[in-house]
C-alpha cells in the first residue's frame, strides 16, 4: 500500500506493507533515533516518536497508523545543525554517556517543556516512566529539565553544573562537552546498526532449547534450499579452533574451552547452527527448517550440584597445556570425549574439568590459626549472590565485509584489538588482514568485553563474500551473553572484643556457567578487591570457579568486587552487632589508610603477582567517611514513618583498581598539524565514558593547547595503536598516561623547533597558551609557525610522537555507599529512601561525566541489589528473557535522596593525578542496603537479590 503523512515537517509518501512495524519502517528511512532495543515490548523507550503530538512508542504501530498523520522523531529538534534547548541542556549537564537513547530522551523532555513551563519531579518521572537509561542513573535528568527550562525563558542562562577541580590547570578537572555527545544525541550515524547497508546480508542463529545436549542429528538441507539463502553454518563445517570468548591479554587467563560450534550444547541458546541469508524474513524462516534430534542430558544448574560427587561432566573433551601440565594429565584424557572439541589451558590456572572447575587458586598471609587464636569473638557465615545481567540499552551487534583479502568489521566492542587478534586466529589468518572500527558503544559494562558475536560474524563474511550482519535479539543478550557469575562466600572472621580484626578466611566459590570466560579473574577479585579494604595480618583465602549450564557468566563491571564487598561488610556488620559497636566506627578501626602496605595483594591478583606488596599511593577514605557521615546523617535520630514502617541505615567502603600492573599497556601516537593542531591517535576504547575527552584534555593541558584544537581518534585498528582495551578500569590511567608520554614527547620536539626558529637555547624558551613557544626575550612563534616550518624543503619534517605506558604500581580509588532504607514488617516492601555515593577518583578530569557514572553505577547495582534476577525453571530454562519481566530499574525507582560526590586525591601513578571512576560505583550497594534493612528490621539477609519475601521469611511470617 501507499501512504501519505507529515514526517518532520514535510511531506511523506511511502510504499510499503499495511502491516509494517513502524519502527523498521522509520529506521529504514534513515530516522536513526528510531531505535530497537527491546524488541518491539515498546518498554526501552528508544523508538519514541510524536504521532499527532502523542509520545508513542513505534514498534507498537503498523504503518497503515500512519496514513494522514503528523510524524516527529527526534532529528525534527536540530535546525540546521544547531542544537535545541534540551539537547544543549543534556550535552552541559554531562547525561550523555553512551548516549544510544539519548535522542529518545531529548524528544520526551523537549514534549515535556512544551506542556509544563516547570515540571516538578513527579511530571518528569511520568514523562521519563517510559525510558530505559541504564548507564546515566536518571538522577541528573532533573537537573536537565531545570536547566532547559531557565533557558527556555533566558537562553544565555547558566548555571554550574558540576564542582570543578584544580585551579591550578587550564582543562583537567573542568566540566567540557564530551567530543561524541552532539552527533549523540542528534542522532547522527555512530552506532554500528547505522552503518549496515541496505543489501547486507543477516545472520541468524538457531539455538539450543535445552541447557544439557547433545546433537544427534542435525539436517540443514531443507533451509539450504530456501531462496535467498547463502550459506549455514554448523558444527561440521566451522574451524576446529578452540577459543575463549574473554577478550584479554594473550595468553588469556582463561580455558580455551568454546569452539564456534560443537555437537555438544551446553546452556539454553548455545549455538546449533547460522543462517546467512538476503533478509531477516527469509533467515528465520530458514531456521524453522532446520531439523534437528537432540539427546538431552541432565543439567547443571548450580554451585552444589557442579561439586556433587555423579555431577555430569560440563567439560569432557580432551585437555592440552602450552606450559605447566600436570603430571596427571594422560589420566584426565584417559575418557576424554572427542567429539566435545578439544579444551586448551594456556598455562596453570586450577582448571579440573573432570571435576567441573574451570579454575582455581588459594594464597594466604601471616598465620590464620595464631590469628583466631587471638580472637574473642569467630564467626562462620555463607553470603551468596543471583545472576544478573549487563542489559545494555544496544544489543550486542557487529558488521562485516571483505575489501579485497582483509576482514573489516564494524563492531561494538570494548576491545577492539583483541576482536582483531582472536578473529584472525580462528580465521587462519594473519592480523593484518582484519581490520577492526570500533563504533560508538550503546552500553557495555563489560559484556562487549567479550568476543560473542564479531567472530561469527567474520567467519560468515570469510566464508561467502558477502557482506554480513549479526544483530542480538533481547531474548539473545539473556540466553547468549555475558552476566555476572553467581557466587557463593564461605567466610571466617575473628575479632576482639574492641572491634580489631585478627583473622579472615574467604572461601570464594563461583558459577562460571558453561564457559570459562573470565574464570580465574573475576572470582578472584572478589577476595583481590575486597581484603585489602581491612589490611590486618592473618588472612587465607581460596577461590574456585565451577562449570555449569546456566547461561554464560563473563566480565561485568565490579568484575567480581561487588561479592567479595557484599561478604565481607555483611560480615562486619554482623560481628558489630555482637559486640554491641558502631558498623561505621568498626569500619574506621579496621578500614585502609594511605600508605599502608598491602601484603594480601601479593598473594592474590589477576596473573602476574607484584614482586613486593603494593602500598596504598593516595586514598581520600577519611575525607569520604568525614563527609559523608556528616552530610548523610548517620549519627542523627530516624524518621519515625508510623505503623508497620521502620527505618534503618547501612554502609560499605568500596574499592577498586586503576588498570593491572605488569599486564595492561596503552599506546598512543600524536601529529602535528599544517596548522599547528593536534591529531592524537589513542588505542583507548571510549564506550561512552568520556575517555576520549580524557585523552583530548590531557593532550591539551601538557602543551597547552585549546581544548578544541585537538582531535583523538581511537578504537580503529588500523589507524591507532595497540591498547588493551576498555577493562579492568584501566582507561584514564593507562590510555591516559599513554597520551600524557606521546604528549610530552611533543612538548620537547616543538622546544626544540620554537628554540632554532627564534635563534635561542632550548633551556630559555618555554609553551605559554595559546599553543605558543615564548623566548625568554619575549619573541614568539606558534605551533602553526612550527607546523608550517617542518614541512618546508628545509624543515625537519611533520612532528610525529608516541608514547607507551605499562607500569608495576598499583593506583586505587576508594569510596563508600551510605544507604537508608524503610522496610514494611506487614508487607516485607523495602523502599530505598536515600543513597549517597562518595567517591575518591584521583583528581576528577571530567567532573560532569564522573558524577553520572556514578549515578548510573549505582542504579544498575542498586537493581542487582534489589529487584533484578535471571530466573530459571524447574528445566533449566530462562524465564524471564525480556527488559520488563527482568525487572531492572526504571526512574520511579531511584532513591528520593540521590547524591553523588567526589572527594579528590593525587596519585602520583595516574595522569595529573587521576584514577578511575566508571567502574567502582557498583562494588558497594548490595551490603549498604543489607545492613540498612537488618538496622531497620533485625533480618539478615545473605543472599541478595534482597525481596519482600525474604524479609518475611527472616521475621517468621512467611
Amino acid at each position: 500500500m501507499t501512504i501519505t503523512f507529515t514526517l518532520n515537517n514535510r511531506s511523506q509518501e511511502l510504499n510499503c506493507k499495511a502491516g509494517e512495524n513502524v519502527q523498521k519502517v522509520l529506521h529504514g528511512l534513515g530516522l536513526h533515533s528510531v531505535r530497537n532495543s527491546d524488541d518491539g515490548f515498546g518498554f526501552a523507550g528508544s523508538d519514541v516518536i510524536l504521532l499527532n503530538g502523542k509520545l508513542v512508542n513505534a514498534s507498537l504501530l503498523i504503518a497503515a497508523q500512519l496514513e494522514g498523520a503528523e510524524v516527529k522523531t527526534a532529528e525534527s529538534l536540530s535546525t540546521h545543525n544547531k542544537l535545541s534547548v534540551v539537547q544543549q541542556a543534556m550535552i552541559d549537564v554531562g547525561v550523555v554517556q553512551s548516549g544510544y537513547n539519548d535522542p529518545a530522551a531529548a524528544l520526551i523532555l523537549t514534549e515535556l517543556l512544551e506542556r509544563i513551563v516547570m515540571p516538578s519531579r513527579e511530571e518528569i518521572d511520568d514523562a521519563l516512566s517510559g525510558l530505559f537509561s541504564r548507564d546515566a542513573g536518571y538522577q541528573q535528568f532533573y537537573q536537565v529539565v531545570e536547566l532547559a527550562a531557565k533557558r527556555k525563558n533566558s537562553p544565555e542562562y547558566t548555571e554550574e553544573v558540576a564542582p570543578e577541580f584544580c585551579d591550578e590547570l587550564d582543562v583537567i578537572g573542568k566540566v567540557s562537552p564530551k567530543d561524541d555527545s552532539v552527533k549523540m544525541v542528534q542522532a547522527k550515524p555512530c552506532y554500528v546498526e547505522d552503518r549496515i547497508p541496505a543489501d547486507a546480508c543477516v545472520l541468524k542463529v538457531l539455538r539450543s532449547p535445552h541447557p544439557h545436549a547433545w546433537i544427534k542429528r542435525l539436517d540443514v538441507s531443507k533451509a539450504e534450499a530456501l531462496e535467498g539463502v547463502v550459506h549455514i553454518i554448523t558444527h561440521e563445517n566451522c574451524p576446529d579452533i578452540p577459543y575463549t570468548p574473554g577478550g584479554q591479554t594473550g595468553p588469556e587467563p582463561s580455558p580455551l574451552d568454546r569452539r564456534m560450534f560443537c555437537q555438544k550444547l551446553r546452556h539454553v541458546g548455545d549455538r546449533v547452527a547460522a543462517v546467512v541469508a538476503e533478509s531477516v524474513e527469509i533467515a528465520e524462516a530458514a531456521l524453522k527448517l532446520i531439523d534437528v534430534e537432540y539427546d538431552v542430558l541432565k543439567p547443571v544448574m548450580s554451585i552444589d550440584e557442579a561439586q556433587a560427587a555423579d555431577a555430569p561432566i560440563i567439560h569432557n573433551e580432551p585437555i592440552e597445556y602450552m606450559a605447566g601440565a600436570p603430571a596427571d594429565l594422560e589420566e584426565q584424557n584417559k575418557n576424554a570425549d572427542p567429539r566435545e572439541g578439544k579444551l586448551i589451558v594456556n598455562f596453570p590456572i586450577g582448571c579440573e574439568p573432570r571435576k567441573n572447575i574451570a579454575a582455581s587458586v588459594k594464597g594466604q598471609i601471616g598465620d590464620i590459626d595464631q590469628g583466631f587464636a587471638d580472637a574473642d569473638v569467630i564467626f562462620e557465615r555463607t553470603y551468596e549472590s543471583k545472576q544478573a545481567q549487563q542489559a545494555p540499552t544496544e544489543m550486542h551487534i557487529c558488521y562485516a565485509y571483505m575489501d579485497g583479502n582483509r576482514v573489516v568489521m564494524h563492531a561494538s566492542t570494548q576491545v577492539p584489538f583483541h576482536v582483531r587478534r582472536q578473529v584472525a586466529k580462528i580465521l587462519g589468518i594473519k592480523q593484518n588482514r582484519v581490520h577492526v572500527v570500533k563504533e560508538r558503544v550503546g552500553g557495555g559494562f563489560g559484556s562487549k568485553q567479550d568476543i560473542l558475536v564479531e567472530d561469527l560474524t567474520a567467519f560468515a563474511t570469510f566464508t561467502t563474500g558477502r557482506p554480513v550482519y549479526l544483530h542480538y535479539t533481547r531474548e539473545e543478550e539473556f540466553t547468549a551473553c555475558s552476566t555476572r557469575h553467581v557466587a557463593k562466600v564461605n567466610l571466617k572472621v575473628g575479632m576482639k572484643k574492641d572491634g580489631t580484626l585478627t583473622a579472615i578466611d574467604m572461601d570464594f566459590q563461583a558459577n562460571t556457567g558453561p564457559y570459562g570466560n573470565h574464570a580465574l579473574t573475576v572470582p578472584s577479585n572478589g577476595p583481590a578487591l575486597s581484603l585489602p579494604l581491612y589490611p590486618i595480618d592473618n588472612v587465607r583465602f581460596k577461590v574456585t570457579t565451577y562449570y555449569s549450564n546456566i547461561c554464560p557468566t563473563g566480565a561485568y563491571q565490579g568484575y567480581g568486587a561487588p561479592k567479595g564487598v557484599f561478604a565481607l561488610t555483611m560480615m562486619l556488620a554482623e560481628l558489630a552487632e555482637e559486640l554491641d559497636m558502631d558498623l561505621l566506627d568498626i569500619i574506621e578501626k579496621n578500614r585502609v589508610h594511605e600508605g599502608d602496605a598491602l601484603k594480601i595483594k601479593g598473594a592474590v591478583g589477576e596473573g602476574d603477582l607484584p614482586a613486593e606488596p603494593p602500598r596504598v599511593l593516595s586514598c581520600a577514605l577519611d575525607e569520604v567517611l568525614r563527609q559523608g557521615r556528616e552530610e548523610f546523617g548517620w549519627d542523627l535520630p530516624k524518621e519515625d514513618l508510623g505503623k508497620d514502617w521502620t527505618v534503618g541505615r547501612g554502609v560499605a567502603i568500596i574499592q577498586q583498581k586503576s588498570g593491572i600492573p605488569d599486564i595492561d599497556q596503552a599506546n598512543c601516537k600524536a601529529k602535528l598539524a599544517s596548522d599547528g593542531t593536534l591529531i592524537v591517535h589513542s588505542g583507548g576504547a571510549d564506550i561512552g565514558t568520556g575517555l576520549d575527552l580524557v585523552v583530548g584534555k590531557i593532550a591539551a593541558e601538557t602543551l597547552k593547547m585549546p581544548l578544541e584544537e585537538i582531535t583523538v581518534i581511537s578504537g580503529d585498528t588500523d589507524h591507532c595503536p595497540f591498547d588493551k582495551g576498555a577493562y579492568a578500569s584501566s582507561g584514564t590511567c593507562f590510555s591516559g598516561n599513554a597520551a600524557k608520554k606521546a604528549a610530552e614527547a611533543m612538548r620537547e620536539r616543538i622546544l626544540i623547533c620554537g628554540a632554532e626558529m627564534l635563534g635561542e637555547e632550548v633551556a630559555d624558551v618555554k609553551l605559554v597558551f595559546p599553543a605558543t613557544v615564548e623566548g625568554k626575550d619575549g619573541k614568539q612563534v606558534t605551533f602553526g609557525d612550527i607546523a608550517h616550518q617542518a614541512e618546508g624543503g628545509k624543515g625537519w619534517g611533520q612532528l610525529l610522537t608516541s608514547g607507551s605506558f605499562i607500569t608495576s604500581d598499583f593506583a586505587f580509588p576508594y569510596g563508600a555507599n551510605f544507604a537508608e532504607v524503610a522496610v514494611n514488617t506487614r508487607t516485607g516492601e523495602i523502599k530505598l529512601n536515600k543513597f549517597h555515593a562518595l567517591l575518591d577518583c584521583g583528581t576528577p578530569i571530567n567532573p560532569d561525566l564522573a558524577l553520572g557514572q556514578i549515578y548510573g553505577a549505582s542504579m544498575r547495582a542498586i537493581g542487582h541489589s534489589m529487584c533484578e534476577e535471571l530466573m530459571y525453571d524447574e528445566n533449566g530454562v530462562p524465564m524471564n528473557t525480556d527488559l520488563k519481566s527482568y525487572g531492572a530499574p526504571m526512574i520511579g525507582d531511584i532513591p528520593r535522596d540521590f547524591r553523588a560526590a567526589l572527594v579528590p586525591s593525587d596519585d602520583p601513578v595516574g595522569p595529573y593525578g587521576a584514577k578511575s571512576i566508571s567502574e567502582i560505583g557498583v562494588n558497594g550497594a548490595a551490603p549498604a542496603i543489607a545492613t540498612a534493612i537488618h538496622d531497620a528490621c533485625g533480618v539478615w539477609i545473605r543472599e541478595w537479590n534482597f525481596t519482600p519475601e525474604k524479609v518475611l521469611k527472616g521475621l517468621n511470617k512467611l
